[in-house]
């Protein structure tokens, strides 16, 4: 062991430890990670910043686009809820299609996209169908899982391994070579979960308190909102005139929100109005656009929130406080602003801190209207509740705000489907965005063009016919995981230049070449498999990719196998709740616990390496 070795080594320790532990956020760890090889000389500049202009970073942002627009879009959820209708209700049949549908589409867009935008079908279907979410939400995580296997775009490690192949002068892996091995693994992941696994998943029912399919006007009725509905009028002299609704800051500074904006009659032509605007009209008042309005002497504000706030901001603005009328719980959802339950998973920034600290109103332009926790008893106080896992925030604004937050599925999963109360105006482009990814896909089959301009190109296609904005591209981009991939990238340069990678090779060759390629080859699965367990797959095929492929130079043998084998053994991600964001993202909504991930997920990793070590050198020949 070499000093440089030792520099190496413990720079790799603390990063290991900092991404296990999430002391600091992993990309904070890995900026770090690239700091020390350049303070430390590993690395030149021009070699630990590589990673930044590294053709695979730029694959994996634009292939973020292309997934946020078929979730803008709402594809994904449409073909899954047609595709699960035809499913009906038998377990075993939904057990089967949700895994081979959440798989197919996992390999051509992010897993946790997949699973996020089935998981509220999953629940309405459980609940109507009499069967516990806990029977189908894991398999909805293990399907994904194993769908990263299919393709060469399915998940970031596919991507290193085919990069790093091609930087060693051999010929790199195709769009679907990594099909075959992925469809024997996904066609066994199913028969377990069908013949085995299925009686180790937990039948619990969902958490009591946490109602996970509501409609906007259940969740009225449930968090009493009628109750909290008042009316403020503008007084004469009032310094909100003139203002707008966003400019008087009533929902960040008091944390009410403004439903409706009444405003005196012009003219008392009644022609064509419905009973509602007839109501009104005969109360001499008329709604106007919420959004760009100044207010005016005598507008009526209809708001919500809690009365002590409500009187405060009446104070403050001179505004005078009037009693809700008895049609004004219709303000509380309309095809402009709505409500909607949205939970807090394990890994959401927003943990340990509260609705104020975060500035929930200035950042997400919505207002927090209440806080349901899982056993918590009476109402938890807006203002002071520091945040949980678990949590179910109600959250009032408009229907596009709303549906932002899903685009946030690092904080948020939003319940329900509030896409459907706002209309939905971007499902029509789903039709396109279809084009656009089958065009994609022809391109990287065809090898037409490089597979990062093939990406690009369809992430710009998406721009271009509207699917998304540029501001929702840069929305739908996973930032951490971009800044995470292209510090990573250089660790493996440096661990390479300092000869540990070469050392580690001799070690595994010396240990267990002497049985033969076959042994190496479940050696580096199990060491693959057993750290992604623990870090993210990014970072396990960084690690061990050239370790996989110096193992086989000194072999003498074909690293293909060696090399698929680590790529699909970074997938595997299946024996804790936290080694991947799927797993994460139903332990709530099954009302998982630790061991149900380790009783499941460690017979099927079993399973994986058996089929990888039986069938890897027979598609791949050493």
């Amino acid at each position: 062991m070499t000093w440089d070795m030792w520099v190496a080594l413990t720079i790799l320790a603390v990063a290991l430890v900092l991404f296990t532990t999430e002391w600091v956020r992993v990309d904070v760890a890995a900026l770090g990670v690239v700091v020390a090889m350049m303070l430390t000389g590993l690395l030149t500049i021009p070699e630990a910043l590589s990673g930044f202009s590294n053709p695979v970073v730029l694959i994996i942002a634009a292939l973020f686009v292309v997934g946020g627009a078929v979730m803008n879009t709402g594809l994904a959820g449409q073909l899954g809820q047609r595709i699960l209708a035809v499913a009906g209700t038998n377990p075993l049949r939904l057990t089967a299609v949700i895994m081979g549908l959440a798989a197919l589409l996992s390999g051509f867009m992010s897993d946790a996209g997949v699973v996020a935008a089935f998981l509220p079908a999953i629940i309405i279907l459980t609940s109507s169908a009499g069967i516990s979410p806990s029977k189908l939400l894991i398999p909805l995580a293990f399907g994904s899982l194993l769908g990263g296997a299919l393709t060469l775009i399915g998940t970031p490690p596919n991507l290193i391994i085919s990069d790093l192949l091609r930087e060693a002068g051999l010929a790199p892996f195709g769009f679907f070579d990594y099909t075959p091995i992925g469809l024997i693994l996904l066609v066994a992941g199913i028969l377990y979960m069908l013949f085995f696994g299925r009686h180790l998943l937990p039948d619990r029912k969902p958490q009591q308190d946490l109602q996970w399919v509501e409609t906007p006007e259940e969740l009225v009725t449930r968090y009493r909102l009628p109750d909290d509905l008042y009316r403020l009028r503008v007084r004469q002299g009032s310094k909100v005139i003139g203002q707008t609704v966003a400019e008087s800051r009533l929902g960040q500074r008091f944390l009410i929100s403004v439903l409706e904006i009444l405003r005196p009659l012009q003219s008392r032509r009644t022609l064509g109005l419905g009973v509602e605007q007839l109501a009104l009209r005969a109360e001499g008042l008329q709604p106007v656009p919420i959004d760009g309005t100044p207010l005016a002497v005598d507008d009526v504000l209809v708001v919500q929130g809690d009365g002590n706030n409500v009187s405060h901001a009446a104070a403050f603005w001179n505004l005078g406080l009037q009693p809700a009328q008895a049609d004004d719980e219709r303000s509380l959802t309309t095809n402009e602003v709505g409500i909607a339950e949205v939970l807090l998973p394990s890994r959401s920034s927003l943990l340990g801190t509260t609705v104020v600290e975060v500035r929930f109103g200035s950042v997400y332009r919505l207002t927090v209207l209440g806080i349901n926790r899982p056993g918590a008893g009476g109402k938890l106080d807006v203002k002071r509740t520091a945040l949980r896992f678990g949590d179910a925030l109600l959250v009032q604004g408009s229907w596009q705000n709303i549906l932002a937050l899903r685009k946030k599925r690092r904080d948020f999963v939003v319940m329900g489907e509030p896409e459907a109360m706002a209309g939905a105006p971007m499902r029509r482009k789903a039709p396109v965005t279809l084009l656009i990814l089958a065009g994609m896909l022809i391109l990287l089959v065809a090898n037409v063009v490089p597979t990062v301009v093939a990406c690009l190109l369809a992430a710009l296609a998406a721009i271009v016919t509207g699917c998304l904005t540029m501001d929702e591209a840069y929305q739908a981009v996973d930032w951490k995981s971009i800044v995470l991939i292209a510090c990573m990238l250089p660790m493996s340069i440096a661990l390479e230049k300092v000869g540990l990678v070469q050392l580690v090779a001799d070690v595994m060759i010396d240990s267990l070449g002497q049985w033969g390629p076959l042994a190496v080859l479940a050696g580096l699965f199990l060491l693959t498999s057993v750290f992604t367990q623990v870090l993210s797959n990014t970072a396990t095929t960084v690690l061990v990719a050239p370790i996989a492929l110096a193992a086989a130079q000194g072999l003498s043998v074909q690293p293909y196998a060696y090399m698929m084998g680590v790529a699909v053994a970074a997938s595997m991600a299946f024996a804790s709740p936290v080694a991947s964001p799927v797993n994460t993202l139903v332990m709530g909504a099954g009302n998982y616990r630790f061991g149900d991930y380790v009783k499941v997920g460690v017979p099927l990793l079993v399973i994986a390496l058996v089929v990888s070590v039986l069938f890897l050198p027979l598609l791949w020949p050493f």
